[in-house]
């Protein structure tokens, strides 16, 4: 055994602690990796049920002021499921549970090569399938919102957030992001609960059926219904933000699906209202008869 005050014996000090030490952490990083994922799942559920603004509506409050408890009973609301962005059907073979959307978008076996023209969302590739959120009163009845996860290049890296459009899928009723890398104070107010507010009832798309909801350079005029005010000082980030949604609105994106979803939706509502007038008590007798 080398003396301790020795060139060896230190070195053969420091070697022990070095593996004790990377031992522990890699112990801890094995043992915290659960509460990790479920922290990331907490947040995912968070930033879908604000973009649809179930917590506002509930309880008067964003979802970062609920608990846990009220957080799992509200998602019960939600439903997931898979859709094929290119045909705009339901992939009924995928469970969502297993979709990773990053690993998905780099996967040239899963995802399509993005051409920017004339949407341009600044990445590569995106998935050929896309995991989209149903909500519903109770988790039963008529669609209340859909939630489209999206993405796309902000001034420091890639935003990734949520698109919730109300039941007529024309009209936003809200938009978040969980991750980005934009600078605080600046592109960083995509996470201004004010600046978020802005974009419900904001119109996803104009007359012609194009997508048109962006952030505008400066203050949005009052009278445009598809503007929001523009981030002070985040040039990038706000042009950015308007690429990400006018490209997953459009037919690269979820166009197929969402007019596939409105015509069911409408189909459906019409299918209602005839049974509802075909219910005794309610025809109506012709005048004179």
């Amino acid at each position: 055994m080398p003396a301790k005050d020795s060139v060896t014996g230190t070195i053969l000090i420091a070697t022990l602690l070095c593996v004790v030490c990377s031992l522990a952490v890699s112990a801890a990083a094995v043992a915290l990796r659960p509460y990790q994922l479920a922290n990331e799942v907490l947040d995912q559920q968070k930033n879908i049920l604000d973009a649809a603004g179930l917590p506002t509506d509930e309880f008067g409050k964003p979802a970062s002021q609920l608990s846990k408890k009220e957080i799992d009973n509200l998602y019960t609301w939600v439903s997931e499921q898979m859709v094929d962005l290119d045909t705009g059907e339901f992939n009924e073979e995928m469970d969502p549970a297993d979709f990773d959307l990053v690993e998905s978008a780099t996967d040239p076996t899963l995802s399509t090569e993005i051409v920017p023209d004339p949407y341009d969302p600044g990445e590569d590739r995106r998935p050929n399938t896309m995991k989209v959120y149903f909500v519903r009163r109770g988790g039963e009845g008529p669609i209340r919102q859909v939630v489209l996860p999206i993405y796309g290049k902000g001034l420091w890296g890639t935003l990734y957030g949520y698109l919730a459009l109300k039941s007529d899928l024309e009209t936003i009723q809200g938009i978040t992001f969980y991750q980005h890398k934009e600078t605080p104070g600046l592109g960083g107010e995509v996470d201004n609960p004010s600046w978020k507010e802005q974009w419900n009832g904001l119109k996803l798309y104009n007359e012609n059926g194009e997508p048109a909801a962006q952030v505008a350079k400066g203050p949005a005029p009052e009278t445009d219904p598809y503007s929001v005010d523009g981030l002070s000082g985040a040039t990038i980030t706000s042009r950015g933000v308007t690429a990400l949604v006018q490209y997953w609105a459009s037919d690269q994106g979820y166009g197929p699906f969402l007019k596939k979803l409105g015509a069911k939706i409408k189909q459906e509502s019409t299918a209602g209202e005839t049974a509802a007038a075909s219910k005794p008590g309610n025809s109506t007798k012709k005048v004179g008869a």
